[in-house]
């Protein structure tokens, strides 16, 4: 650790609902020497509403090769620096992610101040399997990097949660299902907002629901894991069983792998070996 430097805070703040802002990210904003904000206006408006009169610096995707060293000299001299993006926890989809890593690989260091996170809000509320997810963020706007990016995370063996803007969503939903087929999924929107609203189907459904029902807010996608693709047997299965008896697996084991490798059923590589045995 750096003598003498300062600490960078990473402060959650709310997605929506105000009163998801936690005692402890009010304090770091309130002792901070500097609050290094994704929209500086957006954000005063939120310090406002909490009484809290800080120092603002602007830190954003378009600014942050630029303002980086700023942030940086300013912790080297002992300043204190709370880190907000525009809504949930900064450096998931925002430049926070550079700064946390620069002043680790300097020593300064990085203390996160946790609270509303639209990623988790959504996956938990998603009726899908939260164990084990992969979170994507935001997909590339290019069509042909999207399809690109689905193909490569089509076998995944996770719950997907993807961030979405609403001018996209539609033909986001329409290259998912090309790709991945029509899988369940959640779609979540304007989260702990007013109008909150989750919608629970298949792909083509939420497709469908947002062509009755215009796209409205930035939206969450939660997405069902894919279905395993099947592995083509390479040579007979049979050999690959007695392979691995002869590196000393259980003969038990060596079938119950094979069986589920190659999509063969147990039982008739079983009766196989069997009979190769008896003869």
């Amino acid at each position: 650790m750096t003598e003498g430097c300062g600490t960078l805070y990473l402060c959650a703040t709310p997605i929506g609902n105000l009163e998801d802002m936690t005692p402890r990210a009010l304090r770091m904003l309130q002792e901070a020497d500097l609050i290094a904000a994704e929209d500086t206006r957006h954000t005063r408006q939120l310090l406002t509403h909490f009484g809290i009169h800080g120092t603002l610096i602007s830190y954003h995707e378009h600014n942050k090769e630029r303002q980086g060293p700023v942030l940086l000299a300013s912790l080297r001299e002992g300043k204190s620096i709370a880190l907000v993006s525009d809504a949930g926890f900064p450096g998931i989809s925002d430049p926070g992610e550079l700064i946390a890593r620069q002043c680790i690989a300097e020593g300064i260091p990085v203390v996160p101040v946790p609270g509303a996170n639209a990623a988790l809000t959504a996956l938990v509320a998603s009726g899908l399997s939260s164990t084990p997810f992969f979170f994507g963020g935001f997909l590339p706007k290019s069509r042909k990097n999207r399809k690109e990016k689905l193909e490569e995370w089509k076998s995944i063996p996770a719950t997907l949660i993807l961030y979405e803007a609403p001018h996209r969503i539609l033909e986001v939903l329409q290259d998912m299902e090309a790709v991945w087929g029509d899988r369940n999924m959640a779609m979540g929107r304007e989260l702990t907002k007013l109008h909150e609203e989750f919608f629970r189907g298949t792909i083509s459904a939420c497709r469908q629901h947002l062509l009755e029902n215009q796209p409205r807010g930035e939206f969450v996608l939660v997405v069902e894991r894919g279905k395993p693709e099947k592995k083509e047997p390479q040579g007979d299965p049979l050999d690959a069983v007695k392979a691995l008896m002869a590196q000393g697996v259980d003969k038990k084991e060596a079938l119950a792998r094979v069986a589920r490798d190659c999509q063969v059923p147990k039982r008739e590589l079983y009766n196989r070996l069997v009979r190769e045995q008896e003869s």
